[in-house]
């Protein structure tokens, strides 16, 4: 089987794998997903999990991205440096088996004291480029668990910085004290876009953060509305740091479409033109783009 007749793209994540059986001219014939994320694989389990996979999709060749590349996958795929495009990155795949199973190695950035990594991100990036969504000059957010802030200079990575954002709203819902006002919904309106100017004003974010305890305890706002303040507090300050040292230009904001939007609602609280991308489709772009650098 080659590559050319159809292959198996794979995003596997820390939490969650998303799997999908690509055919002939790219399109997209069946897909998995699940939570078999890498911390839910036992030791030694990866090739068990991966016939998992082509049970469900097939016997063909396959492409995976993401943790499963990391100390703790499957096998470790050593970073590339940034500037890196998608041919540095098919230069650098890790070949568990030889023309036939390849982890995308990620992308790491590394300057003087400054020091960051991705992966599984790098795809999404590269693919929407190659596929013409963005420019080779652009600033992307790319919104999830750990936010990244990306510059693209002639269509490579050049630069990029990771922000905590998700995974401290996590925390704060379920192990701080204010975990039990942080349950409803987050959503865009007025209690989310009062969070984002919070966030953009500057205030110190941990003095901000008690602030949604006392004003609940006080009557100054309502417990219902404290997650999705929580939550624009949060990309509020984000985006006022991201934007600090952005380009000139709309911002491309990348990844699932529930955060996307919330991203793009605070930029353009903070005066930037936001353009929304699909993070999955981005995926599949990078994911055909790399299969044909390696024929």
């Amino acid at each position: 089987m080659r590559w050319t007749d159809g292959f198996i793209a794979v995003d596997w994540g820390t939490t969650n794998r998303r799997a999908y059986r690509l055919g002939a001219r790219g399109g997209v014939e069946d897909r998995l997903e699940d939570d078999k994320g890498i911390l839910a694989v036992p030791p030694g389990g990866f090739p068990a999990a991966v016939e998992e996979i082509r049970a469900a999709l097939g016997d063909r060749p396959m492409l995976m991205a993401g943790m499963v590349g990391s100390n703790r996958g499957w096998e470790e795929a050593p970073y590339v440096p940034c500037p890196a495009g998608l041919p540095e990155l098919a230069a650098a795949l890790k070949w568990v088996e030889p023309e036939r199973v390849a982890i995308v190695p990620g992308v790491c950035f590394s300057v003087g004291d400054a020091a960051d990594v991705m992966r599984g991100e790098e795809v999404q990036l590269l693919g929407a480029y190659a596929e013409g969504l963005v420019p080779g000059d652009a600033t992307i957010c790319h919104p999830g668990t750990h936010n990244k802030w990306v510059r693209l200079e002639d269509g490579r990575i050049a630069a990029f910085r990771t922000v905590m954002t998700g995974e401290m709203f996590s925390l704060l819902s379920k192990h701080s004290i204010l975990s039990d006002m942080l349950t409803g919904e987050v959503a865009p309106g007025a209690a989310f876009d009062a969070g984002v100017q919070a966030g953009l004003s500057g205030g110190p974010l941990t003095g901000e953060l008690f602030s949604v305890r006392a004003r609940v305890l006080l009557g100054k706002a309502r417990r219902e509305d404290a997650a999705s303040y929580t939550s624009g507090l949060l990309i509020g300050t984000d985006v006022r740091s991201g934007i600090a040292a952005a380009a000139d230009g709309p911002i491309y904001v990348m990844g699932r479409p529930d955060l996307t939007r919330l991203f793009a609602t605070a930029l353009a609280a903070a005066g930037r033109e936001a353009k929304e991308l699909e993070g999955d489709e981005a995926f599949l772009c990078g994911a055909r783009h790399l299969a044909e650098l390696v024929q």
